[in-house]
C-alpha cells in the first residue's frame, strides 16, 4: 500500500505540480488549500507525511504545524515546510514550530523525492521495535579547537537525514558546547546521568535527560558549568552510558573532546568506529601520530579508526593529502573545509550544517564521511540493521 502524503498549498498550480511529482514516485496524494482544511484532513486521513506551504490566507504554516503537534492524533506525522522564503529566520521559525525538514520553491523533482523518501524512512525507523544494538561512533580531537564537536553533531545529523535514528552525546563535562551549538541550551543531562551508580545507568534512566532538537536529533549533553568538570564518576559509569545509548540510537555518536585521558582510553574500547580529528599543523599532526599508535596498539583493524583533517584556514589551500599521510603514518579518511561561511550561519541558526544547506560543499563532505562510517560498521551476527 503506497504511503499517503497530504500537500497543503493555497496556490492551485503549485498544489497540482507537487502532487504530480509525488504521484510519479508512487505516493498517494491528498490535497488541502487552506490551513483549517489541512487540520481536518490530517486528523481524518492520518497521512504518512505532510508537505505544508507557509504562506496561506487563513492560517500560516507555522500555526498549522503548532496545532498539528498539539493534537495527539497528528503530533507524530512528519512535516516538510514548503515556501518561497529563504531567510535563516524563516527556517528557524519552521523548525521551532515543529517541522522536520524545509524546502524552498521552486524545487527540483529529484530533491523533493529524496527529501520525502528520507523523512518517510526516518519515520518508519522511529516506530517501536525490539531492542537492537546500534553502532557507537567516538569522535576525538588530537587537541582542542580542531572541530571535534562540529563533526560529531553533523555525522549524527547526516545519519538522521539518511533515515537513521541517531543520538549524540557530549562527554566534555564543564566544557559542553554541543548543546549550545544547536540551540539546546545549558542542559546538565550528561552530568545527571553520570552522577548515578554505574549499575543504575540504563536506557530508561537516561531517557528523561535526553533533549530533542527540532529536527528530531536526540542529544545527551554537558554544560559549560564549571562545577560539572569536578564531578567524580567511574569509568564503568561512562561505559554504561555508551552501552545504553548504543541500544537507543542508531548510531550513537559521542563527542569525547581531546586527548587520550584514562577515561577516553576506556571509552574508545567501546566504540565500533573512531574518528580522530586533526588540523593541518605540524604540532597537531605529531600528537595525532602518537595517538594513532596508542589507539591501534594491539589491534589490527584499519576499518575502525578514521583520521580526518579539518581545514579552518580561509587563506591557505588544504594540506597535501599524501604529505599528511606520510607524516602521521596512517591513511586519511578525508579533508573537510570548515572555513565556509555556511558553518557560521548554521551555528547562528542553531541547525547542523548538513541540515541547514545539504548541497553545500562542506555539507557534502560531512555527509560522505557519515556514509563512509556507516558502511564500515560491522556488528556481531544478529545485530545488523
Amino acid at each position: 500500500m503506497p504511503e499517503k502524503i497530504l500537500v497543503v498549498d493555497d496556490d492551485i498550480d503549485s498544489l497540482k505540480l507537487i502532487g504530480l511529482m509525488l504521484q510519479r514516485n508512487g505516493y498517494e496524494v491528498i490535497a488541502a488549500s487552506a490551513g483549517n482544511q489541512a487540520l481536518t484532513k490530517a486528523a481524518n486521513e492520518k497521512p504518512d507525511l505532510i508537505i505544508l506551504d507557509i504562506m496561506m490566507p487563513d492560517m500560516n504554516g507555522y500555526e498549522v504545524t503548532r496545532r498539528l503537534r498539539k493534537n495527539p492524533d497528528t503530533q507524530r506525522i512528519p512535516i516538510i515546510m514548503f515556501t518561497a522564503k529563504t531567510l535563516i529566520d524563516d527556517k528557524v521559525a519552521g523548525f521551532e514550530a515543529g517541522a522536520d525538514d524545509y524546502l524552498t520553491k521552486p524545487t527540483h523533482p529529484a530533491e523533493l523525492a529524496s527529501r520525502v523518501k528520507a523523512i518517510l524512512a526516518r519515520n518508519v525507523s522511529q516506530k517501536p521495535q525490539g531492542a537492537v544494538r546500534g553502532a557507537a561512533v567516538g569522535v576525538i580531537g588530537a587537541k582542542g579547537g580542531v572541530g571535534t564537536t562540529t563533526l560529531a553533531v553533523n555525522i549524527a545529523a547526516a545519519r538522521l537525514l539518511a533515515g537513521d535514528t541517531p543520538i549524540i552525546a557530549d562527554f566534555r563535562l564543564g566544557m559542553g558546547s554541543m548543546g549550545l551549538s544547536i540551540g539546546l541550551g545549558r542542559s546538565h543531562g550528561m552530568a545527571n546521568v553520570l552522577a548515578k551508580p554505574a549499575d543504575e545507568i540504563r536506557p530508561r534512566a537516561i531517557d528523561n535527560d535526553l533533549i530533542t532538537h527540532p529536527s528530531g536529533l536526540r542529544a545527551l549533553v554537558s554544560s559549560v558549568k564549571a562545577s560539572e568538570s569536578q564531578l567524580i564518576f567511574t569509568p564503568e559509569a561512562g561505559v554504561a552510558v555508551v552501552r545504553s545509548l548504543r541500544s537507543m540510537g542508531r548510531p550513537a555518536v559521542f563527542d569525547l573532546g581531546s586527548g587520550l585521558t584514562p577515561l577516553n582510553m576506556r571509552l574508545l574500547r567501546e566504540m565500533d568506529q573512531i574518528v580522530l580529528v586533526v588540523d593541518p599543523v605540524i604540532i597537531t599532526l605529531a600528537i595525532a601520530r602518537d595517538m594513532i599508535q596508542e589507539i591501534m596498539s594491539g589491534r589490527n583493524d584499519p576499518n575502525r579508526l578514521h583520521v580526518v583533517v579539518v581545514n579552518r584556514a580561509t587563506s591557505s589551500a588544504p594540506p597535501s593529502w599524501n604529505d599528511v599521510e606520510q607524516y602521521i603514518g596512517y591513511e586519511l579518511r578525508g579533508i573537510i573545509s570548515l572555513a565556509s561561511d555556511l558553518v557560521l550561519q548554521a551555528l547562528q541558526a542553531n541547525v547542523p550544517a548538513v541540515m541547514f544547506q545539504p548541497n553545500a560543499v562542506v555539507s557534502t563532505q560531512l555527509i560522505k564521511l557519515a556514509e563512509d562510517l556507516h558502511s564500515r560498521v560491522r556488528l556481531p551476527a544478529g545485530e545488523q540493521s
